[in-house]
């Protein structure tokens, strides 16, 4: 067996490749099989749920029926507002966060550090309850304003990926040259100057990077979404599909087309963005 370029692949690269394969399967088998009973009525599920929606056994009742009995397009707007208001803020802040903890040393920097790295230790789950009184008493929970109640979701989904981000963002800057700095400052360029012109876009692929995954997590982050969004003008795409699973039970189409519509938009987001997510993890791996 040979690689695109020509090269010979040992019989161990093949074996490794081939588990890839399989597992490859295994992940995208479900989601190609809910897409495709989400387009037949309950009965061909029943009879047949590997057969294909072709001919008379196509139908997009399911899809009619979601549209139609929920708000699938409000509770799209609201789950994009919150994860891209996440994904932009996490980006902005950890990046500068990151910039001064990687180039500058002072008082406090070591312990800062130390709760940086603890940060990723802390389960969400554990700070819900203290969160969520501290939000009570500023108003934003179960407050009339819809975007004070997404605002109460933001908030602690951008505290959540915050020491993530930074960890990653710390590998790029640290890759970075730093005569390119000194130039920016030798040209009268301020700390802040020098990290937007200078450093942020030389760190796209970390950067897109970490939008992505804290756009994912916000994204499909039921628990905390549960928490604060109760009432059904503030419900998120993932409220929604929990709500659809409890009052359609065995209806299966009807499951199969609401997790199609969550699925797939984020599933097509990643699949053009995936080359940065690969590019930003690995950057500054190899740097001594």
């Amino acid at each position: 067996m040979k690689n695109n370029k020509g090269r010979a692949i040992s019989p161990g690269y093949a074996a490794v490749y081939l588990i890839l394969i399989l597992w490859s399967l295994t992940t995208i088998f479900p989601l190609a099989w809910s897409v495709m009973n989400s387009f037949k009525d309950k009965k061909m599920i029943y009879s047949n749920s590997f057969a294909l929606p072709l001919g008379e056994a196509f139908s997009l009742e399911n899809y009619r029926n979601i549209f139609a009995g929920y708000d699938i397009l409000r509770a799209y707007r609201n789950s994009f507002i919150i994860s891209g208001s996440v994904a932009a803020a996490v980006i902005l802040l950890s990046g500068m966060a990151a910039y001064i903890l990687c180039r500058y040393r002072f008082r406090g920097w070591t312990l800062l550090n130390l709760l940086l790295y603890a940060g990723m230790m802390f389960p969400i789950y554990s700070t819900i309850i203290p969160v969520m009184r501290m939000q009570a008493k500023w108003g934003i929970v179960n407050s009339p304003s819809v975007g004070a109640n997404l605002l109460s979701v933001i908030l602690p989904q951008i505290a959540g990926n915050m020491s993530f981000a930074i960890i990653v963002l710390i590998g790029q800057i640290r890759a970075l040259p730093v005569e390119l700095e000194e130039a920016a400052y030798m040209e009268g360029c301020n700390m802040f100057q020098t990290y937007f012109r200078v450093v942020f876009p030389l760190c796209k692929p970390s950067m897109v990077t970490v939008g992505i995954f804290s756009f994912l997590w916000s994204y499909n982050d039921l628990f905390t979404q549960m928490f604060f969004l109760r009432t059904r003008e503030n419900w998120a795409i993932t409220i929604l599909l929990n709500n659809i699973a409890s009052k359609e039970g065995v209806n299966y189409g009807a499951l199969f087309s609401s997790v199609t519509l969550i699925v797939i938009p984020v599933l097509v987001v990643y699949l053009f963005l995936n080359k940065y997510i690969i590019e930003g993890m690995t950057v500054g791996a190899v740097k001594g």
